[in-house]
């Protein structure tokens, strides 16, 4: 392995940080996930794979988690009470012998599309073996054991609050990252985030969209910038409404900018979609009167947003034509552009692929989707998806019906599970591998933990109206 100095650099920042404040190991698991695309180094052996550096973190979360007095007596308490750890443990086997097997049961029997690192780019082949099998079912693992770590360490006072600390300084970073991006670009300087960018992607980060210059951050791509964003949108503002946070307020406006500027089809999208159930909600309190201040200052924002563009262009009548044109060429003509048809492509094969196989697969790592639910039955098939769709509906479920819950503890778990649910809006557009990664499990975590605390709260008949707060979380 071929360790990468600037992503050994950025993994020793981000753990002096961490030590200095005194904070936890998942403050800086999560905070890492904004250096999307810095690598801790390359893997000649898996075909020249760059993983990134939340997996020395995540790695670290595992560590930290088992060091502890009495690791087997809590690990069986995790088992007993939250039975999704049996469905990880169940997907993570069947993950790693659908990668090894299933490429080899049916190779040559299907095509599937794969990653050339030599120039070619993303080709048609017959199945077969390749090392994003090894690579992708790696991640897979690593994520499923993060599930269980955080498991164990939310049992631990305080942890809830790392989680929280870690999202904000996540997204804190990002918008960072997204600003000195753009300005680079802007102020002719280039690619100015180009040093951190160690991973063995292909770049896509000095182009530019309808005269707009495509902001990347610290990924690889506009796409997984405006991906991200929607997470954060989605996290902060979700916070910002529990809560009243003016940091999370603040956020929320900077990443709902970034978001607009990214010229992301794929942010463009993803904020429709999750728009609908916050306008669901806003009709609902207006119906039953009970209309919140901070769903009030939402109502009132937009007719003097809708003014303000009324007038800009009664004054300047051409003024929203490059706007108008990137709209255009971004969202609603996407689909008929090259990129596209070559993406639906890769879904038409892929859904032909499951079908192939039986329903079985073709193993995680195989192939390139361009959407997340086509990935999982391409992929893992119907037994994987159907255990990714209990653990989904899990998380949908939330904290609902669990009795008195403490603000700050709802407002967590509401929060990270709103930015899990945005991320798989945003891969169903365009992720090509059914691993829905670590801000998935995490997320999932947290939820499930909390709903058996407060459950067993207010099963406590000494108080009248037993409460979980985020202080009681050991």
């Amino acid at each position: 392995m071929q360790v990468s100095v600037v992503g050994a650099l950025i993994c020793t920042a981000i753990l002096a940080l961490v030590v200095r404040m005194r904070w936890s190991m998942i403050t800086a698991l999560i905070a890492s996930l904004a250096f999307g695309a810095t690598a801790i180094g390359t893997i000649t052996s898996l075909g020249g794979s760059s993983p990134l550096i939340f997996t020395v973190f995540g790695m670290l979360v595992i560590v930290a988690a088992l060091a502890r007095r009495g690791i087997w007596r809590e690990i069986g308490a995790v088992f007993v009470r939250i039975g999704a750890a049996w469905i990880v443990c169940a997907l993570m086997i069947y993950v790693c012998i659908g990668a090894l097997l299933f490429p080899r049961l049916f190779a040559g029997q299907t095509s599937a599309f794969v990653s050339s690192r030599t120039g070619r780019g993303v080709y048609e082949a017959a199945l077969a073996p390749v090392s994003a099998n090894i690579s992708q079912a790696g991640y897979f693992v690593l994520g499923g054991l993060t599930f269980l770590a955080v498991c164990l360490l939310l049992q631990r006072s305080g942890t809830l609050t790392d989680i929280r600390r870690g999202f904000f300084l996540w997204f804190s970073l990002h918008a960072l990252m997204g600003v000195l991006d753009l300005v680079g670009k802007l102020l002719g300087a280039g690619d100015i985030l180009a040093p951190i960018r160690t991973a063995n992607y292909a770049m896509l980060t000095h182009v530019t969209e309808a005269g707009f210059w495509r902001i990347a951050g610290a990924f690889s791509e506009a796409s997984a910038f405006g991906g991200v964003s929607l997470m954060g949108l989605a996290f902060t503002f979700t916070y910002w409404r529990k809560t009243g946070s003016k940091l999370a307020l603040a956020l929320t406006t900077s990443l709902f900018i970034l978001l607009l500027l990214s010229t992301s089809s794929t942010a463009y999208v993803g904020l429709a979609i999750v728009t609908v159930p916050v306008v669901i909600s806003i009709v609902k309190s207006l119906a039953s009167g009970r209309l919140r201040s901070e769903e009030a200052l939402l109502v009132a924002f937009l007719p003097l947003l809708l003014l303000s563009g009324l007038a800009a262009i009664l004054f300047y009548p051409h003024i929203f034509d490059p706007v108008l044109q990137l709209v255009d060429s971004s969202v609603i003509n996407k689909a008929n552009s090259a990129s596209g048809q070559e993406r639906s492509y890769w879904n038409y094969k892929s859904l032909q692929s499951f079908f192939d196989t039986g329903g079985l697969g073709i193993g995680l790592g195989s192939s390139r989707a361009s959407s997340w639910p086509v990935a999982l039955l391409s992929q893992l098939g119907l037994f994987g998806t159907a255990m990714m769709a209990i653990l989904l509906t899990m998380l949908v479920r939330g904290l609902s019906g669990r009795g008195h819950v403490d603000r700050e503890v709802d407002a967590i778990a509401s929060s990270v599970r709103a930015c899990a649910l945005s991320a798989l809006v945003a891969g169903s557009l365009t992720s090509a591998s059914a691993d829905p990664g670590i801000i998935f499990m995490v997320p999932l975590a947290v939820v499930l933990v909390s709903r058996i605390l407060v459950a067993e709260g207010s099963r406590d008949t000494r108080a009248p109206y037993p409460t979980v707060t985020a202080g009681s979380l050991r």
